[in-house]
């Protein structure tokens, strides 16, 4: 029996390696593969950095505040918004703005923004502004009064009066008595606060008219030499005043001789 089987078995596993062989040869052969490509995931660009942001524009702040249309105007005709940027660009000293809403312009009285004449439009404007930062608690201890662009050193035509208790700011112009509504911007060098009513002041209303420029003294007229010369008519006069006193003082004369020889005679 083992002897039938060897055989067999070895023809079986012969058949079986020449037919994996052929089927290795017929298959195409496939060309070398390089190594797997790797997927790449883009990554999302990198936020741009921006350098430090330059000090703010009251404009651009106001504009995006919404509600100070009239107040942009006046900021812009007297070209204090010119000012305020300017001087936030070369100093720290900073700069409050009080500035009041277009509701608060609407309730003036009908024509008083119109009558004002340029000089007041600009006045106006710059006494809601004070070049300095004042944040909200400095309103506790600040001296009182405030020297705004308009008044300067000349508080008593323009004197603003701020008072702060906590949170609640109180604002007295001798015309005018108001509150801080809310802070509309501040970044410790520009502040702005909404204010509901405008501020108004005396020197507003009643401009002082400028001094009048000196009159020079009008010149002498000379004199002419015959004008210092005396009259003929004061010589005359003068010459008859002496002939007419003549007579008197000979009689005087006279009479004082006789009465010392009358003595003279008696005594001898």
């Amino acid at each position: 029996m083992k002897q039938i089987l060897s055989p067999t078995l070895l023809l079986l596993i012969f058949l079986f390696l020449c037919t994996t062989a052929s089927g290795q040869s017929s298959a195409p052969a496939t060309a070398p593969t390089g190594p797997a490509a790797v997927s790449v995931q883009s990554l999302p660009p990198a936020p741009a950095t921006s350098g430090p942001s330059g000090p703010a524009d009251i404009i651009a702040v106001l504009q995006k505040a919404g509600d100070f249309t009239t107040f942009i105007g006046l900021l812009k005709s007297s070209q204090v918004d010119a000012l305020i940027n300017t001087q936030l660009k070369k100093s720290n000293q900073g700069f409050t703005v009080f500035a009041p809403t277009d509701t608060a312009f609407a309730g003036l009285k009908t024509g008083t923004l119109n009558s004002f004449s340029d000089e007041q439009k600009a006045a106006l404007t710059k006494f809601h502004v004070i070049p300095s930062f004042l944040a909200i608690s400095q309103f506790q201890t600040i001296s009182n009064p405030i020297h705004t662009q308009a008044a300067g050193e000349n508080t008593a035509e323009f004197p603003l009066n701020v008072i702060g208790n906590g949170t609640h700011v109180n604002i007295t112009t001798g015309l005018v008595n108001t509150t801080v509504d809310s802070t509309v911007y501040s970044d410790g060098q520009l502040v702005v606060y909404e204010i509901p009513q405008v501020l108004l002041s005396q020197g507003i209303l009643s401009p002082q008219a400028p001094a009048p420029a000196p009159v020079p003294p009008k010149p002498k007229k000379a004199s002419p030499l015959n004008a210092l010369a005396p009259s003929s008519s004061t010589t005359a006069s003068v010459d008859s005043s002496d002939v007419s006193c003549l007579p008197h003082y000979v009689l005087t004369v006279v009479s004082v001789g006789l009465a010392v020889l009358a003595a003279m005679s008696l005594s001898l």
